[in-house]
């Protein structure tokens, strides 16, 4: 019997990582995911592992040696890394350098994905800077691509757009999902409010976001950081029309800034493209998919 790739997943019950988990096991991988707490799946393998515990970290990985890791665990709320932000370094910095150096000692062949951040800065220029998240993201690129550098580590980078589709997620589209479909089933006032409905994203379906990571986890180069993004911008008032079209009920919307020039941005996913990678789902089968999750789980 042909013995199944082993995989270790980490941020196993967030929103990627319970995408991810599904995705991988029905890809005919030997699945472990990794979590904080508890994890209950019918297909996979779960451990609880604090990250942020040098002991623990070496125990997991001796005790799977995986020949692949996507690491997806971290803080990701800006506004948590101003007021905890010794917290956020450990969950984003500190946890990746325990992972990637118990790899160097017990999995050195194992290839790996570390998820980064489209709000890293250019640590070359200080200047840069917005929030502690931004400082936590970047440190964490940066050991993971020293460490594939000094000690011969397969180790690559991925730079996810804004990642949205089906699950509990605190993405803008599931939050103004989740407010129309409170709309749809309470007796409330039906009026969304926004910060800017001026403000452009690129959107990017979590579904095509993971089958970009085993691209990257089989064909991505060392050390190389890889956008994922859908190659186009949308602003959230075009995102609150389509809802409105999707919706069974009638709402306003009034937002609280309202900058007419908004820069609109491409960010184009050159390299991911080049190994054979392509996004196949809309952001109106998006919104009409997380619709529906809140539907059924409001």
């Amino acid at each position: 019997m042909k013995q199944l790739p082993t995989l270790l997943i980490t941020g196993a019950t967030g929103f990627t990582g319970q995408h991810a988990c599904t995705y991988f096991a029905r890809a005919g991988y030997d699945v472990t995911a990794v979590s904080r707490n508890p994890i209950l799946h019918n297909q996979i393998k779960a451990v609880q592992c604090n990250l942020t515990d040098k002991e623990s970290v070496e125990n997991l990985v001796k005790n799977t040696k995986p020949q692949f890791l996507l690491h997806l665990a971290g803080q990701n709320h800006v506004g948590q890394s101003w007021s905890d932000p010794v917290s956020t370094l450990e969950a984003n910095f500190i946890s990746t350098l325990y992972l990637i150096d118990a790899i160097r000692k017990e999995s050195s062949a194992c290839k790996t994905v570390i998820v980064g951040s489209a709000l890293q800065f250019d640590p070359s220029n200080i200047s840069n800077l917005i929030h502690p998240y931004s400082f936590s993201k970047t440190l964490q690129v940066l050991v993971a691509q020293a460490w594939a550098k000094l000690y011969k580590l397969h180790v690559v980078i991925a730079k996810p757009s804004n990642i949205i589709g089906p699950g509990n997620s605190n993405g803008i589209c599931s939050i103004l999902a989740k407010k129309i479909v409170g709309m749809e089933k309470n007796n409330t006032e039906k009026i969304l409010e926004v910060t800017n409905l001026r403000a452009q994203r690129d959107f990017i379906d979590v579904r095509d976001v993971v089958s970009a990571y085993e691209i990257l986890l089989k064909e991505g180069m060392s050390g190389e950081i890889y956008e994922i993004s859908s190659g186009k911008s949308h602003s959230i008032e075009e995102v609150i029309n389509r809802l409105k079209g999707l919706s069974t009920i009638k709402f306003q919307t009034k937002s609280l800034v309202n900058v007419v020039n908004e820069e609109i941005f491409k960010i184009i996913p050159f390299k991911l493209l080049s190994l054979g990678w392509k996004p196949t789902i809309t952001l109106q089968s998006s919104l009409e998919d997380i619709l529906s999750y809140y539907r059924d789980n409001y």
